[in-house]
């Protein structure tokens, strides 16, 4: 497994520009709260370190399967720069986990790619509780860490396309 390789939490943010007055928005699954709220947690650490560039929006919808749709309520109605999607599914006895994954990771994909903005993906889609605990604050990080690193690159990118001169 290619987490156990690594720690989700130690990222390079080093040469990340971003100009000031950006919104981004959290997007939270209430399902599985015990690892969403982790990830959560991991992801406003990296956000306070660039606080004075960006203001944070935190929204909760019911379960993974509604990030898709609570990210697009974001692009649209505050008209945000960035937001990541947070999320957990645990595999069960059915085949609902292979749906709600897929459609999870495909919503979110088309989410970004309709709004031209970055949609990030922070769903851990883990066969066990314990698998999912140990990245959202246990023995191999936290992948909401990882997200924001994502996203901040994602817009400094994006901002050094765009202001070749900054």
């Amino acid at each position: 497994m290619a987490t156990s390789l690594k720690n989700l939490s130690d990222q390079d943010l080093e040469g990340i520009s971003l100009p000031s007055g950006l919104h981004v928005a959290l997007v939270v699954s209430e399902w599985n709260d015990e690892i969403t709220s982790g990830l959560l947690e991991g992801a406003m650490e990296v956000l306070a370190l660039y606080s004075n560039h960006l203001s944070v929006h935190i929204h909760h919808v019911p379960g993974s399967f509604e990030l898709p749709m609570g990210a697009q309520w974001a692009f649209e109605y505050q008209d945000v720069n960035g937001v990541i999607c947070i999320g957990n599914v645990i595999r069960g006895e059915t085949a609902h986990f292979d749906f709600v994954c897929q459609a999870t990771t495909e919503g979110i994909l088309k989410v970004g790619l309709a709004y031209d903005r970055p949609c990030i993906f922070c769903v851990l889609t883990d066969d066990t509780i314990e698998q999912s605990r140990a990245r959202s604050g246990g023995e191999h990080g936290n992948k909401g860490t990882e997200a924001d690193a994502a996203l901040l690159k994602m817009l400094s990118l994006k901002e050094s396309l765009v202001n070749p001169q900054r």
